[in-house]
C-alpha cells in the first residue's frame, strides 16, 4: 500500500476526487451570494422601498438557497458512496489475506496476536480511513472555497470592519495546531492499546482463561486516552467559539457606531455579522478537516505498515479501481 493517507487517497480514488471537486466548486461560487441579496432586501426595507422589489429580491435568495443546497445533498450523497466503496475494499482485501493464511501480521494461523490485529484492522480501523477519502480533496476546496469567497466580499463591502472582525481569528493559528498534535499522540496510542486487547482476547480463548485481569490495565489505559482526546477537542472548539463570538460583536458594536456617525448603512453591517457566521462553520469545518486528517494520517500509517509485512513484494497491496 502507498506509504501515506494522501497517496492510498489519490491512487485509488482519483477519479472521484474530480467529481467532487467539481461539485465543491460550485457549492462555494453561490455562498456568497445570498449574504448579497439579504444586504439589498434589508437596505431597501430601511429606505422604504418598493414591496415589489423586496419580493423579487426574497425569491431570488430561495432559489439560491435551494440550488445550493441541492448541490450539497449531491455532493453529500457521493461523498459518501466514496467513504464506503472504500472501506469495502479495505475489507475485502484484508479478508483475502486471511482465506489465504498469511495474516496482516504475518502468520495468521500461528499468532493469536496477529489474528486480534486482523480483527481489528476490519471491524474497526478501515472505518475512519476509508471515510476520509470521500472529504479527503472536496472538503478543504469547498471549506476553502467558501471562506475565500465570503471574505473577499466582506472586505469588498467595508475593508476596516471586516479586518477589526477578522482578527479574532489569528489567535486559532496558533492553538489549534498545539492541541492538535496532542490529540494526535493520544489517537496513535490508543491504536496500540487497542490492538494489543484484540489480540488478548483471542489468546485467552484459545487457553479457556476464564479471568480477565490482564485487560484491565489495557482497557484503562483506553479510557484515559480517550478523555484526554475528549478535553482536548471540546477546549479547541470552546476557544474557536469564544473567537467568533468576540468578532460578531466586534462588529455589532463598531458597525453600530458607524450607522450612527451615518458613515455605513445598516445593510452593511448586517451582511458582514452574517458573513461572520458564514465564516465560522467553513473554519470550523476545515480545523476538523485537518485535524482528521492528522488522525487518520496516524491510523492509516500503521494500517499500510501491517498490511505491507503481509505482501513483503514491495508492491501496493490494491489495485486501483
Amino acid at each position: 500500500m502507498p506509504k501515506t493517507i494522501v497517496d492510498y487517497v489519490l491512487r485509488f480514488t482519483g477519479k472521484h476526487q474530480v467529481g467532487l471537486a467539481i461539485l465543491s466548486i460550485a457549492v462555494f461560487g453561490l455562498s456568497a451570494v445570498p449574504l448579497e441579496l439579504q444586504r439589498r432586501i434589508v437596505n431597501t426595507i430601511v429606505d422604504h422601498g418598493a414591496y415589489g422589489q423586496v419580493l423579487w429580491l426574497a425569491a431570488a435568495y430561495a432559489g439560491v438557497a435551494l440550488a445550493e443546497q441541492s448541490l450539497k445533498l449531491g455532493l453529500n450523497i457521493y461523498r459518501g458512496w466514496v467513504a464506503e466503496d472504500a472501506v469495502r475494499t479495505l475489507r475485502t482485501k484484508i479478508g483475502d489475506y486471511a482465506t489465504l493464511g498469511t495474516g496482516v501480521g504475518g502468520n495468521l494461523g500461528q499468532s493469536a496476536s496477529d489474528t486480534g490485529v486482523e480483527i481489528s484492522m476490519i471491524l474497526e480501523e478501515v472505518e475512519p480511513i476509508g471515510g476520509f477519502t470521500g472529504v479527503s480533496v472536496s472538503e478543504p476546496l469547498l471549506q476553502g472555497g467558501i471562506l475565500v469567497s465570503v471574505l473577499s466580499y466582506m472586505i469588498y463591502l467595508d475593508l476596516r470592519l471586516a479586518l477589526l472582525a477578522l482578527a479574532f481569528f489569528v489567535p486559532q493559528l496558533v492553538f489549534v495546531p498545539l492541541l492538535q498534535g496532542a490529540i494526535n499522540r493520544r489517537a496513535q496510542s490508543r491504536i496500540l492499546t487497542k490492538r494489543g486487547i484484540s489480540g488478548g482476547v483471542i489468546r485467552a480463548a484459545a487457553a479457556a482463561l476464564p479471568q480477565w485481569q490482564w485487560a484491565r490495565d489495557p482497557i484503562e489505559q483506553v479510557f484515559s486516552l480517550n478523555m484526554g482526546i475528549y478535553k482536548l477537542k471540546f477546549t479547541m472548539n470552546l476557544l474557536m467559539n469564544l473567537m467568533h463570538y468576540s468578532a460578531v460583536a466586534v462588529a455589532l458594536g463598531i458597525g453600530g457606531w458607524f450607522v450612527l456617525e451615518g458613515r455605513l448603512d445598516i445593510g452593511t453591517v448586517v451582511a458582514i455579522v452574517g458573513g461572520l457566521g458564514k465564516l465560522n462553520d467553513p473554519w470550523g469545518d476545515l480545523v476538523n478537516w485537518a485535524r482528521e486528517l492528522s488522525v487518520v494520517g496516524v491510523k492509516y500509517r500503521l494500517f499500510a505498515d501491517a498490511v505491507n509485512r503481509t505482501v513483503g513484494t514491495g508492491q501496493p497491496a490494491l489495485q486501483p479501481a
